[in-house]
C-alpha cells in the first residue's frame, strides 16, 4: 500500500488505517464478538500495509485496547498504535440502550494515570500517537495538553493529537506542544471540517484522521432501512438512521454506487478514495471486524478518481438529520 506521513513530522503510515472500536464496542452488540477473527483482521491489516491501528481506553471500556495489545503481540514493530484519553466511563450500562455512560475527563492527573494503564493493556512501552479524545469543557485545554506533552517527554508517546476540535482549540494546544494529528468525523455525508479544520491542518502540517469515513456503513450501501440495523446498535439512536431520514438519504448512497459502478470499484472504496484525494495529510480510519470488509477498504488505496468523479461526489447534497 502507498504510504504517507502523519503531519510534517509524524510517523509514516499506509494511506488507509484501521479503526478497532467495532471489534469490542458500539456496533451490533447483540452479536457475540469473535476475538480470533478480530486478531486475524489486525494481522491481515498489517500484511496489507494498513499500519495505523486506532483504539481508545474508553472503548469497551478498556477491552478494545486489551484486544489490540493481544493482536499486536509479536508484531509491535509493524504497527503504528494510536490510542486516546479524555473520556471516562462512569457507568458501564448507564447510557442509552444499556451502553456505557461516558463523560469528558481532561484533568492532568487522569491523563498521567491513563497513559500508564493504556500501555499495560496494549503490552507496549510507548504508543506512536496519543490523542485527546474530547476536550473537557471544565478543564483548560492547555492543562490537558500539557499532560499529554509530558507523556512525550517521558517517552511514553511519540506524538500527540486532538479529536473533534475547533481551529481555536488547535491553536491553543499548539502554543504548548506541536499537534501531530486531528481526528474528526469526516465523510461524504459529514463534511463540516472542510470549512476550517481541514484547510488549517493542511496549512500547518497536521495530519487529519477521518473516523466513520463510510458514514457508519451507510455509504457502503449496507443499510436501506432502519429495520436492517442490528439490535442493540448505537446507530439506532442516531437521527440520520431514523427511518424518514434514512429514506431521504438514500440518494447519497445511490450516487456513490453510481460512481463505483462506472469505475469498477465498490462504494466503500469510492467513499474512502474521495477522502484520500483530499490531500496527502488525510488518512481515513474505517473500522471493521470482518476480513472481507478490511480487504475492500484497503483496496481503496489503489482507486484513482478522475476530476469528473470527484466533481460528482463533491456535488452530493448534505444529508437529512443531525449527526447525533
Amino acid at each position: 500500500m502507498r504510504t504517507t506521513t502523519l503531519g510534517t513530522h509524524g510517523p509514516q503510515v499506509g494511506v488507509i488505517g484501521l479503526g478497532a472500536m467495532g471489534m469490542s464496542f458500539a456496533y451490533d452488540m447483540a452479536t457475540p464478538r469473535d476475538e480470533s477473527t478480530s486478531v486475524s483482521v489486525v494481522h491481515q491489516a498489517l500484511d496489507l500495509g494498513v499500519t495505523l491501528i486506532d483504539t481508545a481506553d474508553v472503548y469497551g471500556p478498556y477491552t478494545n485496547e486489551e484486544l489490540v495489545g493481544r493482536a499486536l503481540a509479536g508484531h509491535r514493530d509493524r504497527a503504528v498504535i494510536a490510542t486516546k484519553v479524555g473520556m471516562e466511563c462512569i457507568d458501564p450500562t448507564g447510557g442509552p440502550g444499556g451502553s456505557p455512560l461516558v463523560k469528558p475527563n481532561g484533568r492532568p492527573e487522569h491523563v498521567r494515570a491513563a497513559i500508564d494503564a493504556s500501555l499495560r493493556r496494549l503490552g507496549t512501552d510507548h504508543v506512536d500517537l496519543y490523542q485527546l479524545h474530547r476536550v473537557d469543557p471544565e478543564v483548560p485545554i492547555e492543562e490537558t495538553w500539557g499532560a499529554l506533552a509530558e507523556a512525550v517527554a517521558a517517552g511514553k508517546a511519540r506524538h500527540i493529537g486532538l479529536s473533534e476540535v475547533s481551529v481555536e482549540q488547535i491553536k491553543r494546544a499548539q502554543a504548548i506542544h506541536p499537534v501531530t494529528t486531528v481526528q474528526s468525523e469526516f465523510s461524504l455525508w459529514t463534511r463540516d471540517v472542510q470549512a476550517e479544520v481541514l484547510p488549517y491542518c493542511e496549512q500547518h502540517g497536521i495530519g487529519l484522521l477521518p473516523y466513520s469515513p463510510l458514514g457508519r456503513g451507510f455509504l457502503a450501501g449496507r443499510f436501506a432501512s432502519f429495520d436492517e440495523l442490528p439490535q442493540n446498535d448505537q446507530r439506532r439512536r442516531l437521527p440520520r438512521f431514523q427511518q424518514d431520514n434514512l429514506q431521504a438519504n438514500l440518494d447519497i448512497a445511490t450516487k456513490v454506487s453510481e460512481v463505483a459502478e462506472r469505475i469498477g470499484a465498490t462504494p466503500a472504496q469510492v467513499a474512502l478514495a474521495w477522502l484520500v484525494a483530499q490531500g496527502p495529510h488525510v488518512v481515513p480510519i474505517p473500522g471493521t471486524k470482518t476480513p472481507k470488509y478490511l480487504a475492500d477498504n484497503a483496496g481503496a488505496a489503489d482507486v484513482q478518481l478522475s476530476p469528473a468523479d470527484l466533481a460528482d461526489l463533491d456535488a452530493i447534497p448534505a444529508p437529512t438529520g443531525a449527526r447525533y
